[in-house]
C-alpha cells in the first residue's frame, strides 16, 4: 500500500484498506483541503485518488483525446442520475454516466437519512454506494469524469470532459444536482478551508473539543448542528429569525441537545482569525433588530443556509427561473431543448428530496427512451426548431 494513504488513514479517519492501488491522482480548483470519502475513492488537500476499479479517462495532455458515442449521456450521480442509469440500461440504451466533481452528490456529505423508503435509517454515502452498485449491475457505464462544456445547438450534442474525452449523446439527460449556498462576504471567502465550510460531514472530524457554529434555519442547518455535537464542545445555531424552518423532529432533537446554543434574530456580519497559519477565531454577529453587534469566539463556521443549482453548463442556453433552476415542461423533464432532460436539484426548486430526485431520475430516462424511439437518426439539425415527441422528422 502506497505510503501516504497509510498516512492519511492515520491523520483523518480514512478506511485505506479498500483501495489496493491509487490509479490516477488529478489536481482540481478551487482547493480541497478536507477529506472526502466516496466508493471510487477519496479526496483531500486539493487531491483526488481513485480507485484501480474505476474508469478514469486520461486526463489532458497526458493521451490523444478520445471520443465516445452513445444514445444517452447522463451528466450527474446522485439519485437522479443513478436512477435514470438504471431505467435507460434496462431500456437497452447503453447509457454513459458522467459523475461530475462530486460522485453521489449531496447525499454523500450527510450522515443518516431517516426518509428513503425501504430503510428506517441509512447512511447517506452507503446509500449512493449501493445506488451506484445497482446502475452499473444493470449497464450504466459510469466513468469518473467532469463535463467542462456542453455544445446544444445543434444533435448530437458534445459535452467535453476535463479529461479532455468528448462524448457524442443523442439525448442527454441533466442531474448535476445543487450546490451549498454561501453568504458572499469577503471574510468567509478568505477562511474557507481553513475554518469556514459548507459540510459538517466532510469537516466536523477536525473540531474535536471545540467551540463551533452553524449558520442557518432549515433541516440543513439543524442536521449540521447535530452531527457536530459528535466532536465539538458546544455548537451555536445562528439564526436571523426566532422560529426554524426545520421538520419538527428536527427540532424536538436540537432543543434536547444539551451542546446546542441557538441565538436568534442575529445573523453573520465578520469572521476573524490568524493570518500565520490562516485559521479562524471567531465571529462577529449583528442582531437583526437593533444592529448591536457581538462577538462569539469559535474555532469552526459551518454555513449551512441552503443550495443553488449547479447549472454552469446551461444556464446560458436552457430556460431558467426561480434563481437558476432549468425549467421543465409541466409533468416532464423535458426542457427547451428537445432531447435535453432535467431532473432532481437542478430543476426542483420545491422539495428537493432524495426520492423525489429518484423519481425525476426515472421520468428522464423514460421519457429519453421515447423521444429516442420517436425522433429515430435526426443528426445534425438546429436543436431550437421545435422537434418533440411525435414529430416527423424528414
Amino acid at each position: 500500500m502506497p505510503k501516504f494513504i497509510s498516512l492519511i488513514r492515520n491523520a483523518a479517519g480514512i478506511d485505506a484498506g479498500r483501495f489496493e492501488t491509487v490509479a490516477a491522482v488529478r489536481w482540481f480548483t478551487p482547493p480541497v483541503r478536507h477529506v472526502l470519502r466516496y466508493p471510487w475513492g477519496f479526496k483531500t488537500d486539493n487531491r483526488l485518488y481513485i480507485s484501480s476499479e474505476t474508469h478514469i479517462p486520461p486526463h489532458k495532455g497526458d493521451t490523444m483525446a478520445e471520443t465516445r458515442k452513445t444514445k444517452l449521456l447522463i451528466i450527474g450521480s446522485g439519485p437522479a442520475g443513478y436512477t435514470a442509469g438504471v431505467y435507460a440500461s434496462r431500456a437497452m440504451l447503453e447509457p454513459i454516466l458522467v459523475q461530475g466533481i462530486e460522485p453521489g452528490g449531496q447525499l454523500t456529505t450527510t450522515t443518516e437519512v431517516e426518509n428513503w423508503p425501504g430503510d428506517t435509517e441509512v447512511q447517506g454515502p452507503d446509500l449512493m454506494i449501493r445506488m451506484e452498485a445497482h446502475a452499473k449491475a444493470v449497464g450504466t457505464e459510469i466513468i469518473g469524469d467532469i463535463i467542462t462544456d456542453l455544445d446544444l445547438s445543434k444533435r448530437p450534442f458534445t459535452a467535453t470532459g476535463d479529461s479532455g474525452t468528448k462524448y457524442v449523446a443523442d439525448a442527454v439527460i441533466l442531474a448535476t444536482g445543487a450546490r451549498a449556498k454561501w453568504l458572499g462576504l469577503d471574510s468567509e471567502e478568505k477562511f474557507k478551508g481553513f475554518g469556514v465550510s459548507a459540510c459538517a460531514t466532510c469537516d466536523g472530524f477536525f473540531y474535536r473539543g471545540q467551540e463551533i457554529v452553524v449558520i442557518g434555519g432549515g433541516n440543513t442547518a439543524v442536521e449540521e448542528a447535530l452531527f457536530l455535537t459528535n466532536f465539538a464542545s458546544k455548537v451555536t445555531l445562528i439564526h436571523r429569525r426566532d422560529e426554524l424552518r426545520a421538520e419538527k423532529i428536527l427540532i424536538n432533537r436540537l432543543m434536547k441537545n444539551p451542546k446546542i446554543e441557538p441565538l436568534w434574530f442575529h445573523e453573520l456580519e465578520e469572521v476573524y482569525g490568524a493570518d500565520s497559519p490562516l485559521g479562524v477565531e471567531g465571529i462577529k454577529v449583528k442582531h437583526t433588530k437593533t444592529g448591536e453587534i457581538t462577538d462569539i469566539p469559535c474555532k469552526g463556521v459551518f454555513v449551512a443556509i441552503g443550495h443553488a443549482p449547479a447549472n454552469e453548463l446551461i444556464k446560458d442556453t436552457l430556460e431558467t427561473h426561480m434563481g437558476g433552476y432549468v425549467v421543465t415542461k409541466p409533468d416532464s423533464t423535458e426542457t427547451s431543448i428537445p432531447g435535453v432532460f432535467a431532473a432532481g436539484d437542478l430543476t426542483d426548486h420545491k422539495y428537493r428530496q432524495a426520492v423525489t430526485s429518484a423519481g425525476m431520475g426515472c421520468m428522464a430516462a423514460l421519457e429519453a427512451e421515447r423521444f429516442l424511439a420517436e425522433v429515430g437518426d435526426d443528426h445534425g439539425k438546429d436543436t431550437s426548431l421545435p422537434l418533440g415527441y411525435g414529430a416527423e422528422v424528414g
